[in-house]
């Protein structure tokens, strides 16, 4: 063949190929369901980004018109692409420290936890303080004998004498000590009980090891300060369980300033990714003073932190009987539980904040304790009109247990419920025993009925108190059943969220209870692209296959943070 003629071929050639777009997106997803939790295009066939943003969503061929000899191509093969989970309440130092620590969630005995701390007793000098999380004593399928319903320290006292032990309740609202951790503390017999806990006693007058709210503080005080290398690699390590189970924003639920300039160092240098959404330490009122003076702290280092909240507590938890009650604990007669903020400091906590600009998040689970704050929201928001923001978006954090007046009370004045669904699941078989059939019935984890009153609810796990699974959630959200699938039919299988409502608690919503519905929670052109993708399709797989789901790929800002 002559030259001219293979000139010529190579000219046609030239001509034929697509000229390079005007817009190039660096990367194109395609060949997969895409759920994107924008009501006008529920599903699409591909989603473009350029940078950190969404430059296309819809059909394929539109997405391919931004398609350059530099664009990436990620075909899903089948899996299931969602918008980026939002964790919406845990926290993320525990996340780490719970890695970093004696584990006990998977316990199934008093036995298995004494066992798990001995072993780490074994493997460091004495003397050194030994911590753990996660026990529940109402999980366990061998239970010892018990005072006030909780192990004593003694079988944990003779196994591990040399250490000081400090293990915390999987609820974080009491906790074990054995006795050289009561010795280190001055803690015995004639100990003074503290306002909004207790020291439990056993018959002899002695503490049995048992402290629950407040009193915790009392050992706390007497453990070693974690160091600046610690918290770094616990930090670490909880980004990366984040990014593997789908997490792309995180509601931090109370972060004193240490653990700030923590985040900001990680940020600075591009390690957090994670879109930290961070609520103060309401107990710390330098921290409290100097935030609501300089005001809140928005989309930091490219989006990755934002400050403009504050962390509150009304009560305790359900478990250690801690939740505040309008009638008394039917396994619990004449116990109502524990108001552990004095509620005249967190109304004028509030209303700082309020007239600040910050978000105010209250942890109240019973129903006592859920009233006493919407009275305080509905006060703050009557008092103080001029200047205040035209929609504070106040949430209660856990809101398990509702008298049913006060469950319209959340969409009447915008109040957020956030709440985590795997409690459910973990807590229905026993919670029961707490409040009795028609208070479960009339006003616990109502989820159905405060979407259909107009409530926003953000979903999450708690975590360390849970895993965090943000799939655990999920199903015990479309379930309502325990992990092990009971009952078949879910407990109260009325109060069951559709998928639709399980993801937008993930997503959208979670991203209005942060004031950030405009830039993330659905895959709509110039949000944030933020994805998850699975392995499986969890909006139409039957229910029992949602827990075996994987995550296949995190992406933040366009940027792959993890991929198995």
């Amino acid at each position: 063949m002559k030259f001219s003629q293979l000139f010529l071929i190579a000219l046609i050639i030239f001509s034929c190929e697509p000229a390079e777009p005007e817009v190039a997106a660096d990367s194109i997803y395609f060949n997969g369901p895409i759920y994107t939790m924008d009501d006008e295009s529920p599903t699409v066939e591909a989603v473009a980004i350029k940078a950190d943003t969404f430059l296309f969503v819809g059909s394929k061929a539109g997405a391919d018109a931004f398609k350059a000899s530099s664009t990436k191509m990620v075909d899903l093969q089948g899996r299931t692409m969602i918008p980026g989970l939002t964790e919406g309440h845990a926290h993320i130092m525990g996340v780490g420290y719970n890695l970093l620590n004696v584990d006990l969630r998977e316990a199934k005995s008093y036995q298995e936890v004494v066992d798990m701390v001995a072993e780490r007793a074994a493997n460091i000098p004495e003397g050194t303080w030994i911590l753990g999380r996660g026990w529940h004593q109402d999980k366990w399928t061998e239970k010892p004998e018990m005072t006030k319903g909780f192990p004593t320290h003694d079988l944990l006292s003779e196994a591990v004498p040399n250490h000081p032990v400090w293990l915390k309740h999987a609820s974080g609202h009491a906790a074990l000590g054995n006795a050289k951790a009561m010795e280190a503390a001055g803690i015995d017999g004639g100990s003074a009980q503290p306002d909004g806990g207790e020291i439990f006693m056993g018959i002899s007058g002695q503490p049995t090891g048992i402290f629950n709210e407040t009193a915790q503080g009392l050992i706390t005080r007497s453990i070693p300060s974690q160091t600046k290398e610690s918290d770094e690699q616990a930090l670490k390590l909880a980004l990366a369980q984040c990014f593997k189970y789908g997490i792309t924003g995180f509601h931090q639920a109370g972060s004193g300033m240490k653990d700030i300039n923590l985040y900001k160092e990680f940020a600075e240098r591009g390690d957090l990714k994670l879109r930290l959404y961070v609520m103060l330490n309401g107990r710390d009122p330098e921290l409290l003073d100097t935030y609501f003076s300089n005001g809140i702290e928005e989309d930091l280092f490219d989006n990755q932190l934002t400050v403009r909240s504050v962390k509150l507590y009304a009560d305790g938890a359900l478990g250690s009987r801690g939740a505040w009650l309008l009638e008394e604990y039917t396994d619990a007669p004449g116990v109502h539980g524990h108001n552990v903020m004095p509620m005249g400091e967190i109304e004028s906590i509030t209303s700082n904040a309020y007239k600040a600009g910050f978000q105010v998040c209250v942890h109240a689970i019973g129903d006592r304790a859920n009233r006493e704050v919407l009275d305080i929201y509905e006060r703050t928001f009557q008092l103080y009109p001029e200047g205040a923001p035209d929609e504070p978006r106040f949430r209660i954090e856990h809101a398990q247990h509702f008298h049913p007046e006060d469950i319209s009370r959340f969409a009447e004045m915008g109040v957020i419920p956030a709440m985590q669904a795997i409690h459910m699941s973990s807590d229905r078989p026993w919670a029961i025993d707490r409040l009795g059939q028609q208070r479960i019935e009339w006003g616990a984890y109502m989820w159905q009925t405060l979407l259909q009153s107009g409530a926003h609810i953000v979903n999450g796990t708690d975590a360390p108190v849970e895993p965090i699974t943000p799939l655990a959630s999920f199903y015990a959200s479309v379930s309502r059943r325990t992990l092990g699938g009971n009952p078949e039919g879910g407990y109260e299988p009325a109060e069951k969220m559709t998928r639709e409502q399980a993801l937008r608690s993930y997503t959208l919503d979670a991203a209005f209870a942060a004031f950030r519905e405009d830039r993330k929670g659905s895959i709509e052109v110039g949000k944030w692209a933020d994805l998850t993708i699975f392995d499986k399709d969890i909006m139409t797989i039957p229910e029992e296959e949602i827990l075996e789901t994987e995550v296949a790929m995190t992406v933040i800002g366009g940027e792959i943070v993890y991929e198995k």
